[in-house]
């Protein structure tokens, strides 16, 4: 099975629908499938719902999707960055769905291990916990949370085999490896691709069985999200 797309929108054909659920890795603008997101955009689908931490800035990452209102629904943790985004939102013309980052990571961790749900501490008393089962352990008040299966997951990792095992770089490995193992369909956009075998299996991040697809971005733009600079 030839898992490499010769670019982004070919990788995305045949796959990406209107009203899907899409979930999509990165940590603000670090690790984000650039290319991927671009194609997306340029796709035209509509009446998507994006889990993702968060939401990028106004003019790149999934704040590109928000520009074009593709976007009806966020499942996200940090949402500050993006000025559009909270337009939408304060004008009632987004939903969202607030997740704190850590369930966020276990919703889609626990969607890829094949666990339907489970219980956490983390939300108990807030308006997390609305509308949520909430039961006793030892004592304790825990919230019930489902995992996450989106019908399609966009990753960005550093490096692949043609098998589709995964190498992810320092701090852009972030959600990618979860959103991979989550998604139905998962999609990887890489800087480097080698031949099978070519990784050392001690070196792999991720395994190949949970992607279904590759393209090749050698030249990623990798924006800083907040520039921050001192005088010496």
């Amino acid at each position: 099975m030839n898992k490499v797309y010769p670019d982004a929108t070919s990788a995305l054909a045949g796959i990406v629908k209107d009203g899907q659920t899409i979930a999509v890795g990165g940590f603000g603008l670090c690790g984000i499938p650039e290319a991927l997101i671009v194609a997306l955009r340029d796709s035209g689908v509509t009446g998507l719902t994006a889990i993702s931490n968060n939401a990028g800035v106004d003019d790149a990452g999934l704040g590109l999707l928000l520009a074009t209102r593709q976007i009806k629904k966020m499942i996200s943790s940090y949402v500050g960055e993006n000025k559009e985004f909270a337009r939408q939102y304060l004008a009632g013309e987004l939903d969202i769905e607030f997740t704190p980052q850590g369930t966020l990571a276990e919703k889609l961790r626990a969607g890829g291990a094949g666990i339907p749900a489970f219980f956490t501490k983390t939300g108990v008393g807030t308006i997390v916990a609305d509308g949520k089962d909430v039961r006793q352990f030892d004592g304790e008040d825990y919230i019930l949370e489902r995992s996450l299966n989106p019908d399609v997951s966009l990753v960005k990792a550093y490096m692949a085999d043609r098998a589709g095992n995964l190498v992810f770089r320092k701090t852009a490995r972030n959600f990618n490896p979860n959103v991979a193992m989550a998604g139905k369909i998962t999609i990887v956009e890489v800087e480097k691709l080698v031949e099978i075998g070519e990784i050392e299996p001690d070196s792999v991040h991720l395994a190949g069985i949970f992607v279904h697809r590759i393209v090749v971005n050698a030249n990623p733009e990798k924006r800083i999200e907040q520039r921050t600079v001192r005088s010496t």
